[in-house]
């Protein structure tokens, strides 16, 4: 297959080589692969699968796998029956040296994902495709999986009929010579061009550089080369390093110019030609600067209008529908089982309470003094497990909204919009919503806590707007609703739609200055009471009061976006989860 020269290889293309250098090189650790589930989806899968070793174990790894299921553990009708222990092992090693598919990647949980990172690190690690079908580029595969898987592949914009249009790919013989070939390929001048390269990208890690040389040597291999060059070079940088990019390389001209000794600026000056070289392979600087402007052609689309609006690249695990853990729930989801006594609504775990009791079975049974043969397994208080629960308290969205006049004048619609997107998300997620304005002399609650999305839309279409800006009063307003919510166990997250320009005193005088002032002493007692928050600037151009009152406050600070309520729904999502 030949190797990105000119046009470089796209699409369908480009993903059926990212497979064949995962056959070649199982260390690369497999791939992240973001598509939905459809044909393009599995014709990757089952290129990937017709590559490597034909003996290879190939499984499905579940997101909701089990700790017992995916490390092993006790076969306890086996240990039962023969009174001691046995042990049966998990899906990670039924695939040791194969490869495991793990769907919907974007619902992995931090522990599943690090079981999975740990077998990667270890030895005769598995080859790991990690589904992700996340539309949300704020939310995917966990951090410290994603991290370990070499390859990033997006799919979404392969059709099905560019499956028959790329031509012939590598079969499972090429791949295999490759793979002998492997360790007899040299690096050459691609580990300072793929290091530098991902230091001008922000990439602050030492594992992506290190992982695209693998994929560089890889990739020569297939070509049958002793040496990487620079089309290799610049392949691995394109499917590695462009990924993980969090900054944008900075321009030529932001570099600094060069010395005035420098031999090469004193030739300009003389516009003399730099002295001719009998070697055609470019420089290990030119290399790198061709390497850094693949990668930024290679950046996704999306990546780079976010990285350019100057939105990092961290993908934040949001969910929308958690709130905080309670300690100790009789309900809710299951979180394992510890020793204790059952009763007081504590329930026995059966199974485990046998897992615990069937190693002590042989010596508990050598203490018996009676002739005939008891049990092959002895239960005693100390093998008692009880059922733990994990379950998430409630969660209140508040929302206060400034209906002064000052906003009325501006952007009350844009604000009103916004906060029903916002609703209508907490609906969904079957939050409580409260709703306080503020306006006049004062702040009035106009929706109590509640799930009715209905009542909601009502109470904001009816908010009036003028008057001035009793910021301190909306305030404390919020904190009294919020302290009342979190003592009945509910996680608060409180949303300010305001410029923060406050003129109006708690007793409802006027007075910018002492209104301010108030309004800081307010928010410093609200960031002590530990809520989350977070501040909507809705001014047109950007208010500074609005950013002192976040500071204040220890909450995010964010802008309401022209014309685009969703955005600002997204951002209240991410600050409630």
């Amino acid at each position: 297959m030949p190797l990105p020269h000119a046009p470089p290889l796209e699409g369908w293309a480009l993903a059926r080589l990212a497979a064949a250098l995962i056959a070649v090189d199982p260390g690369l650790g497999g791939a992240l692969v973001t598509a939905r589930a459809g044909p393009v989806r599995e014709a990757f899968l089952d290129t990937v699968r017709a590559l490597i070793n034909e003996d290879a174990p190939w499984r499905r790894i579940p997101a909701g796998i089990s700790d017992e299921a995916l490390l092993g553990g006790m076969d306890l009708a086996a240990t039962l029956k023969t009174g001691r222990p046995v042990m049966r092992e998990g899906l990670l090693g039924e695939i040791r040296g194969g490869a495991g598919v793990l769907a919907m990647a974007e619902r992995a949980g931090p522990g599943l994902a690090a079981r999975l990172a740990m077998a990667l690190d270890g030895p005769d690690a598995p080859v790991i495709l990690a589904l992700d079908e996340s539309a949300d580029p704020d939310e995917g595969a966990p951090r410290a999986l994603a991290e370990r898987l070499a390859l990033h592949i997006n799919l979404s914009q392969v059709a099905l009929g560019d499956l028959d249009a790329a031509g012939e790919g590598v079969d499972r013989e090429t791949a295999a010579m490759a793979r002998m070939h492997l360790p007899h390929v040299l690096s050459g001048e691609a580990a300072r061009a793929l290091t530098e390269t991902a230091a001008a990208l922000g990439i602050d890690s030492l594992r992506p550089p290190l992982m695209a040389l693998r994929a560089a040597r890889a990739a020569a291999a297939l070509e049958g080369l002793d040496e990487v060059t620079d089309a290799q070079t610049v392949l691995a940088a394109r499917l590695v390093l462009a990924p993980r990019a969090t900054q944008l390389p900075r321009a030529e001209g932001d570099e600094n110019d060069a010395p005035p000794d420098d031999p090469a600026n004193d030739r300009e000056t003389r516009n003399e030609d730099p002295p001719a070289s009998d070697d055609e392979t470019p420089s290990p600087d030119a290399l790198t600067e061709i390497t850094l402007e693949a990668a930024r052609a290679a950046i996704p689309a999306d990546l780079l209008a976010r990285l350019e609006a100057g939105v990092p690249n961290a993908r934040s695990r949001a969910a929308g529908k958690a709130g905080a853990a309670k300690r100790g729930g009789l309900r809710g989801r299951p979180a394992g089982s510890r020793r204790g006594d059952p009763g007081e609504g504590r329930r026995l775990d059966v199974l485990a309470t046998l897992r615990a009791a069937a190693p002590w079975g042989r010596m508990r049974r050598k203490g018996w003094k009676r002739l005939a043969p008891g049990p092959a397994v002895e239960v005693r208080r100390e093998d008692f497990r009880i059922k733990h629960f994990k379950e998430k308290a409630e969660t209140l969205t508040l929302f206060v909204v400034d209906a002064s006049g000052s906003l009325a004048l501006n952007r009350l619609a844009d604000a009103k919009g916004a906060v029903e997107m916002m609703l209508a998300q907490s609906y969904v997620r079957r939050d409580q919503v409260a709703l306080i304005a503020f306006r006049g002399r004062g702040a009035e609650t106009l929706l109590p806590p509640t799930r009715s999305l209905t009542r909601a839309k009502r109470c904001l279409a009816a908010l009036p707007g003028g008057g001035g800006t009793p910021l301190a009063a909306a305030i404390e307003a919020a904190e009294a609703l919020a302290h009342g919510a979190a003592r009945q166990g509910r996680t608060v997250t409180l949303v300010f739609l305001t410029d923060g320009a406050a003129n109006v005193t708690r007793d409802g005088h006027g007075g910018r200055e002492a209104a301010m002032a108030e309004a800081s002493e307010a928010a410093r007692r609200l960031r002590a009471a530990g809520h989350g928050a977070i501040i909507v600037d809705v001014s047109k151009r950007g208010a500074e009061t609005a950013r002192v009152i976040a500071q204040d406050m220890a909450a995010r600070y964010v802008r309401l976006p022209a014309g685009d309520c969703g955005a600002l729904a997204q951002l209240a999502r991410k600050a409630a989860a």
